[in-house]
């Protein structure tokens, strides 16, 4: 059986409109804000939402504000047709799909500066502005849909931790929700970007996965933190992978940590294989 086509709306306007009737109906709202290009993660996500809300509307949104001019927004992977079918097949109820200048109209001039997880020296250390745009789009999303619940993969643990952050401070009533890294059999984490990576870097890529997984099993049997992560950059760097970072950190706060008794600790990693940049992360 075919999936019902699903519903697209491209303004804020419609989007309002759809939901208040939505919420006069008594049901609840579930949001999973992406940039498109949808796979098994974010059909994952969508699966997740579901658990917590009776109507799921996905936002897709190539937000400009968080790529650096050198970055790929120009040529990041853009298929609407066909993701508002996977949406449909996965029970979605609506696609909000707004243009650039619906979410940043002509003198728009108001950007979040955000601290704390945002300014641990990770992702944002090679992208200053990244996390202010991703949390000025995210906090608009918040108040365009005002959903009860937002679901957000691991996979991109620090933006995870960056939106969490920023719903508390804003005072947002919505649940924040993680929701696991999917990955390819061979441990590969499912990215939008992946479709960059050629024939035979995707044959390397899974060495990410596998050099965090190394070092997490060195951590817990009592390796120092320093020295386990260094051997994962030694590792990746071997294997092809020019290394920005490896990092064990907090798995809450994202601050650094000199041991494994610091508290719960996430591994953080992030390399490029040729012209692709790849991101993971896990628990240790």
């Amino acid at each position: 059986m075919n999936a019902r086509p699903v519903e697209i709306v491209y303004d804020v306007k419609s989007l309002r409109a759809r939901l208040a009737a939505w919420r006069g109906a008594g049901e609840t709202i579930g949001l999973v804000p992406t940039m498109g290009a949808l796979h098994a993660g974010h059909i994952s996500l969508v699966k997740e939402a579901k658990r917590h809300a009776g109507k799921i509307v996905l936002s897709i949104f190539v937000n400009p504000t968080q790529f650096a001019p050198s970055e790929d927004f120009a040529a990041y992977p853009r298929s609407l047709d066909a993701d508002a079918a996977k949406f449909a097949a996965a029970q979605g109820d609506l696609v909000f799909a707004p243009t650039a200048m619906e979410m940043y109209p002509a003198g728009f001039a108001t950007m979040l500066s955000m601290g704390g997880p945002a300014a641990a020296g990770l992702e944002d250390r090679f992208r200053p502005q990244h996390f202010s745009g991703v949390a000025t789009v995210v906090a608009k999303l918040f108040n365009q849909c005002q959903p009860d619940a937002a679901v957000f993969g691991e996979k991109d643990y620090q933006q995870l931790k960056v939106v969490t952050r920023m719903a508390h401070d804003l005072d947002f009533a919505i649940k924040i929700i993680g929701a696991a890294t999917v990955r390819e059999p061979d441990g590969l984490a499912l990215s939008s970007r992946n479709i960059y990576l050629t024939a035979a870097e995707r044959a390397v890529a899974p060495s990410l996965h596998t050099a965090l997984a190394r070092c997490a099993t060195d951590i817990r049997q009592g390796v120092a933190i320093d020295a386990a992560t260094g051997a994962a950059r030694t590792a990746l760097a071997a294997a092809g992978f020019a290394v920005d970072y490896v990092e064990a950190r907090h798995a809450e706060t994202l601050a650094p940590v000199a041991s494994r008794d610091e508290g719960p600790l996430r591994l953080l990693a992030a390399a490029k294989l040729g012209k692709t940049r790849l991101i993971d992360n896990i628990a240790v």
